[in-house]
């Protein structure tokens, strides 16, 4: 999380801020926020992101929030200590490898369990009301922030090299980090009881299996769900902690017909 927070802060003072370049999400909004009344944008990330992780609290695992909350305080004291300098003289450069660097870092930080805050959060929370393609809602999202940059700035050039910014993040965090991918978790266990009382406080539902070792002949409960991919580290944190011995099959999901959610009483 902390070496994740380093390179984020890294891409926006040394690439993308001396060339006034957004990246994606929240952050995207605190430079132009910053660029339009010269205002510190390390600090109006912070305060832009609190809003969103308080929201994410209530809606979102407690576990993938508090990583959250830790990257996003890293990130802007980083932002802090790194000057803002010129590395590259050329803006496409300056626009490639600073969404190079900014989608290692935030990839990192989802890969173990957390995110770099703003729109992670949000598309992780829409995703759990309606099954939309996380890549999409965060699209939509940065495409809004750049047509604000247009409408504010007339400048074409900037939020045309913005983009390729936002789209080289992107696709280094889908390396690290696949964004919208299903998975099916198998959990046998013999602590149906505990498990179920920590995991049914999720939105998704869990079937249980009766099974039976065919080494030892010990019956066993064994509890199906469907996560995303987002929502992995958290429930395997949860099972580990409540039964350490428990045998865990994750296996990718090609897709999911019928309700994603838990069904509602």
């Amino acid at each position: 999380m902390t070496l994740g927070a380093f390179l984020i802060a890294i891409g926006f003072n040394l690439f993308l801020i001396p060339h006034q370049l957004l990246s994606g999400g929240i952050s995207g909004i605190s430079m132009m926020i910053g660029y339009i009344t010269g205002g510190n944008i390390g600090w109006l990330f912070f305060i832009l992101n609190l809003p969103v992780l308080i929201w994410g609290w209530y809606v979102v695992g407690h576990r993938f929030i508090m990583w959250s909350v830790y990257t996003v305080i890293t990130s802007t004291l980083f932002l802090q200590l790194i000057p803002v300098v010129k590395i590259a003289d050329d803006i496409v450069l300056g626009a490639v490898f600073g969404g190079i660097i900014i989608g290692f870092g935030s990839g990192l930080a989802m890969r173990y369990g957390g995110s770099s805050g703003g729109f992670d959060i949000i598309a992780s929370i829409v995703t759990r009301k309606r099954d939309f393609p996380v890549g999409m809602i965060i699209f939509i999202l940065n495409g809004a922030v750049i047509a604000v940059l247009v409408l504010f700035t007339k400048n074409w050039d900037s939020a045309l090299y913005s983009l390729l910014s936002i789209f080289s993040a992107g696709k280094v965090v889908d390396l690290i980090h696949v964004r919208h991918i299903k998975l099916t978790a198998f959990i046998i266990t013999t602590k149906t009881e505990e498990l179920l009382a920590k995991l049914l406080t999720h939105p998704r539902g869990i079937t249980i299996i009766k099974t039976r070792g065919a080494f030892s002949s010990a019956e066993r409960d064994m509890l199906m769900t469907v996560r995303t991919k987002y929502e992995l580290a958290e429930l395997s944190k949860t099972v580990t902690t409540i039964d350490p011995h428990a045998f865990i099959n994750i296996v990718e999901t090609v897709g999911v017909i019928g309700d994603f959610s838990k069904p509602k009483d």
